[in-house]
């Protein structure tokens, strides 16, 4: 991670220091990524979901720099699993501030990082608002940048914080993850169950080629070496998995 004062020098002519964060977005260390060029791109139908979809705040809404978009966007299947990380932002922001933030967020991971764009494919604010991450297309199932060796078939959910060991973490930014995760799995999936995966990077505590048997909502932690989500965050999984739970089967009831 770069220190701060590197950070500085970078984004302090670009936005406001109070934004200047270190990002704890994950490194792919040579993952197949939607980053790098494919030769034959294929945008895969929409499924039907089990949960509604819930408001989601879109790109153009915040001010997505759709320039820095040079590649093409890579489509994968509906998710198998969905990986829950922060941002590492400090966690006393004003959600009036989320715009900027995740402006400087996707500058970061493309000038930084190295990325085409956004990691994620959703972030959401302590205050439960849902932005569309990755671009793409948020109805469909983007490939995004989130989890090593993990990203495909997968969604990933960034809560915009750091959720350190012994702070609380919002209700609303609960239910917020929550609504993603129920309307993002595919039909059938349990998001208090399991399920295995083919990891594709040596770089995640699995090795390339190796089965791992995942939490269908897992932290970011659970695949790779790091303290992403936050200990706070990390300590609400099993509430998370239990509200996506509930919206599923609240969901099929109405129907």
């Amino acid at each position: 991670m770069w220190s701060w004062s590197r950070r500085a020098l970078v984004w302090a002519a670009v936005i406001p220091l109070a934004l200047l964060v270190t990002w704890d977005a994950p490194r792919l260390a040579g993952d197949a990524e939607p980053s790098r060029p494919r030769a034959a791109e294929r945008i895969l139908p929409p499924v039907q979901q089990q949960a509604p979809a819930p408001v989601v705040v879109t790109r153009d809404s915040w001010g997505a720099d759709e320039d820095l978009r040079t590649e093409p966007v890579t489509y994968t299947g509906a998710a198998r699993a969905v990986f829950i990380h922060h941002t590492d932002h400090p966690d006393d922001y004003d959600c009036a501030d989320a715009p900027e933030m995740l402006k400087s967020m996707q500058a970061d991971h493309v000038t930084r990082m190295g990325w085409d764009d956004v990691g994620y494919n959703f972030v959401v604010d302590k205050c439960g608002t849902i932005y569309e991450g990755r671009g793409g297309g948020y109805q469909r199932y983007v490939m995004g940048a989130h989890t090593t060796g993990f990203n495909g078939d997968s969604v990933g959910i960034a809560a915009l914080g750091d959720f350190l060991a012994g702070e609380s973490v919002p209700d609303a930014l609960i239910t917020g993850i929550a609504q993603v995760a129920a309307w993002k799995l595919r039909p059938g999936a349990d998001p208090r169950g399991h399920v295995r995966m083919v990891s594709t990077n040596d770089a995640s505590r699995v090795p390339e080629g190796e089965e791992a048997d995942l939490s269908v909502i897992s932290g970011h932690r659970d695949i790779v070496e790091t303290h992403c989500p936050g200990d706070a965050l990390y300590a609400e999984l099993p509430h998370i998995r239990e509200e996506a739970a509930r919206l599923r089967v609240a969901s099929a009831r109405k129907q």
